[in-house]
Order: C-alpha cells, then structure tokens, then sequence
C-alpha cells in the first residue's frame, strides 16, 4: 500500500478510496518547463546579438537602440510562446505539435513586425530582423529538440520522467497497450494500474487491476496517476466518457481517449459537426495520383544523389567484401515488389557462398514467417559488420533508381513469404517496398512478425511525405546505434 491509502472491501472486492488530494504536475515536468523557458530566451537573445554584430559590426550610439530591442526580445518571445500553450505539459516529449507551435510563434512575431514597420513607418533597420527573428526561431526549434533527446535518453535509463497512467477499457486491448509503452518507453506513458468493465482482480501484465469503470477516479488518486486512458470499449458511450471526465476534471488529470481505429493517423481524421454531432471523418489513404508521383520523384532524385555521394565508401565495401571471403560482392534475391510483381534486390554479400543451402538446417527464432536469427553461422566476420549499421544495403538505391523499391516503405518480403500471406497482410503489397520503415527505426530484428506487419500497414494507411522524412531522420540514429540488427 502506499502512505495514506486507505483499502475497502465492498461487494466482495477490493475498492481503493482516495489517497491523495488534487495532483500536481510531476517535478520533471516543472524542470523541463523551466528548461524550456531558459532555452528559449537564451536563444532570443542570442540571436538579439548576433542580428547587432552581423547588421552593424561595431557599438555606435545609433546601434543601442537595437542592443535594448534585444534585451527586450527574450521575455516577448516567452510570452508569445505561453499565450500560443508552447510550455503545456502534454506536449512534453512527443509529437511535433511542440515544434508547430514555436514555428507558428516566430511566423507571427515576424508578421507582426512587418505589419507594425510599414504602418507606423519607423525605421527599422531590415537586416536587424532578417537575422534576428528567423534565427531565433531555428536556435529555438533545435534548443527544443536537444531538450527532447535528452528527456528520451532518461526515459531509456529508466528515469523517472514518466506520466503515470490508468488504463481503462477490456483486458486484451490494456495488454496491447502496456506492452507498446513498455517497448516505446521515450513515449512517457508507464501504466500504473487498469480497470476493467466487470468486477475483477488480479493483473495485466504484472499491472494490477484496482476497480471497475466506476472506480476509475478513486484508482486515479490511490496511485498517483496523472492521466487515465480509455481503449475503446462499448461500456463507455458518449455519456459514461462524459461523466467520467467531469470527474476527473475536479483533479486536472488528462483523459486521453483510444479511437477504435487506432491505427489511423491525425492527417486523415477531421471532426465534422453534423446535426450537432461530432462525426469523426476518415480519409482513404492515397495510394496514387499526384502525391504519389512525388513520392516517386523524391525517392531517384535521393537516391542518384546518394549513389553519387557514396560511391567511394560502396567501393572500399565491395573491396573489403571481396577480400574477406570467396564469393561475389553483391548478393542477389528475388523479392516481392508492388503488387505482387518480382524483383531482384540488390545488398552487399554478408554470408558465405553455401548459405541458402545450410538455411534448412537453422530453425526460426519464433519471428513468424521471417526468418532472423541472432548470431548465424553463415554470416561472414565482414557481413557481420556491414549488418550492424545496415551498410550491406546500400546497393537497394539502385533498385530505388529503377523503381522497384521506395526510400521509405514496407520490408521486402520473400516469395515464400507472400505465399503464407492473410488476406490483410497481402495489403503490404499495395505501395513499393521500401529500404527502410516504421520496422527499421521501431527495432528492426528484435520485431516479432505480427509487430512488423502492424508496423507496415500503419505506415500504408498514413503515409505522407512528411511522415517519409520523419522515418528517414530517425533511420540515422537506428542504424548508428545497431540495435536490433543481425
């Protein structure tokens, strides 16, 4: 039990009455708010200085008017970040809609500044905001950044940085969700305890279950918890959700509500009232057309630049590769491509020439179809290497140049692979394959097979370019690391 909770026995289970009054915010949370208010005026002000030295080189009386104006940059700039909610504790980590809010921010101070110069007709000195204001928005945005990379890193070690969440909703779909925040713990979600529907007790993956639907606020103050989500659940209509977040609203705790459609993106959801209801409007992802086509376009204009850039480090591999063991530097394998038509992929050699005919005699590690294995003996000392940093497929911009794969999209599956399919895994075949993916920067290998195919057809179901340049950013970190590769 924890200090001051109090435990009642009430129609043969157990009920759990209040233990703390009002929460407040985590400390580590007031920390990186106040990181965040230092940061940004730390880079206001920077950029104050360097907008004075680049624009007038030298300290003369007509410069300290600017030298004041950047003095008086930093608390505007806080304050036009607090009235825009860029220090709210739920966007702490996660999601860009931090990073939106500090672009937003700068946009409308330079704006603001724009409109205010040509109206009153002061003299302003153009250089001076050109400078200013544009780089301290970047500095802002990277400060903001570094400061989330840092909150990941304590997440990863275990730290206590974590929101403290109830989860609410049927036993398999809390077990779904306690083991998704236990792999993504730079989320900041650790589940605390869980209600279900019916009177029960026990555990959900070593999670204890306090208390029934009714019980969700008294669980919420026994445990400390400062969020409840609710998984979606028939039990709660619109007005059990309703009543419940009036409860919770006498304490401040976030209620965060699982759509049935989980796996659905915010770009293609919009609320639309409609005879005072508010319908939530699902987007068919678009598979073709224009957007698609600069897909294409992005992808071999990347790739023959890529090829070009790294043609001398693809060259010392494949001497190092020939080197190392008999056998062809670039191995070749038919793989299955876009609606279903065969290619042939492209990867540096990282097994030794008998390794398709020693494969019958490994066994799978329990991946599924996929067949991975930790430490295979057909690995050569140099594959093992090249595999570690995902250097082995580089020789796929290739197969990206001729359009057969995607920078960005669904693991190429083999045809003995495709041939097991279900019905909606054979869904993977709709887009090209891609030579890395939500796969590759959620754990590459150490994916089970179930978790990989969820992985893929989120990526189909909400693919935007956008979101091709946010897993192409994150590819770097994953295979810099090696984690999950072999």
């Amino acid at each position: 039990m924890l200090d001051g909770e109090v435990s009642v026995v009430a129609a043969g289970r157990a009920r759990v009455a209040p233990a703390h009054p009002t929460p407040r915010p985590p400390r580590w949370a007031t920390r990186y708010r106040l990181h965040a208010v230092v940061s940004d005026m730390t880079c206001a002000l920077l950029s104050g200085v360097a907008a004075v030295l680049l624009r007038f080189g030298e300290v003369t009386p007509y410069v300290a008017p600017y030298v004041v104006l950047s003095c008086a940059l930093p608390p505007v700039w806080a304050a036009m970040i607090c009235l825009d909610r860029g220090y709210e504790p739920r966007l702490i980590g996660v999601g860009s809609e931090e990073f939106r809010r500090i672009a937003q921010c700068g946009f409308i101070l330079i704006a603001a500044v724009a409109i205010t110069a040509y109206v009153t007709k002061a003299d302003l000195a153009r250089g001076y905001v050109v400078v200013a204001l544009p780089l301290m928005t970047v500095l802002t945005l990277l400060a903001r950044y570094g400061l989330r990379r840092r909150l990941h890193g304590r997440r990863r070690r275990g730290e206590d940085c974590m929101r403290r969440v109830v989860a609410v909703g049927h036993h398999a779909g809390i077990a779904e969700l306690i083991t998704r925040f236990r792999r993504e713990r730079y989320h900041g979600m650790e589940i605390v305890a869980a209600c279900l529907p019916a009177e029960s007790s026990g555990e959900i993956e070593e999670i204890p279950v306090l208390g029934d639907f009714t019980d969700v606020p008294l669980v919420v103050q026994q445990m400390g918890a400062d969020t409840v989500a609710v998984l979606a659940c028939p039990e709660l209509d619109g007005t059990a959700l309703r009543r419940l977040a009036w409860r919770l609203e006498r304490t401040r705790t976030d209620l965060v509500v699982a759509p049935a459609l989980m796996e659905v993106a915010g770009p293609r959801t919009t609320i639309r009232p409609v005879a005072g209801l508010p319908l939530l409007h699902v987007e068919h992802p678009e598979l073709a057309g224009a957007r698609q086509l600069l897909k294409t376009a992005f992808d071999r204009l990347v790739a023959g630049v890529a090829l070009i850039l790294l043609a001398p480090l693809m060259l010392a591999i494949a001497i190092a590769v020939r080197a190392s063991s008999p056998g062809p530097v670039l191995f070749r394998q038919t793989r299955i491509g876009k609606d279903g038509v065969e290619f042939t992929i492209l990867k540096f050699r990282t097994m030794r020439n008998d390794a398709e005919a020693r494969r019958v005699e490994l066994v799978n590690e329990g991946h599924g179809l996929l067949f991975k294995i930790r430490q295979d003996p057909r690995v050569t000392r140099m594959g093992v290497r090249l595999r570690r940093h995902s250097l082995d497929e580089l020789p796929q911009l290739i197969n990206v140049l001729r359009g057969h794969m995607s920078l960005v999209g669904p693991r190429p599956p083999l045809p003995e692979e495709v041939a097991r399919y279900r019905d909606d895994v054979r869904r993977r075949l709709v887009v090209r394959p891609g030579m890395t993916g939500l796969w590759q920067v959620n754990g590459r290998s150490d994916l089970s097979w179930e978790e990989s195919v969820r992985l893929d057809l989120r990526y189909i179901e909400n693919w935007s370019l956008m979101l091709d340049l946010q897993i192409l950013w994150k590819t770097w970190s994953a295979v810099a690391g090696g984690a999950g590769a072999y």
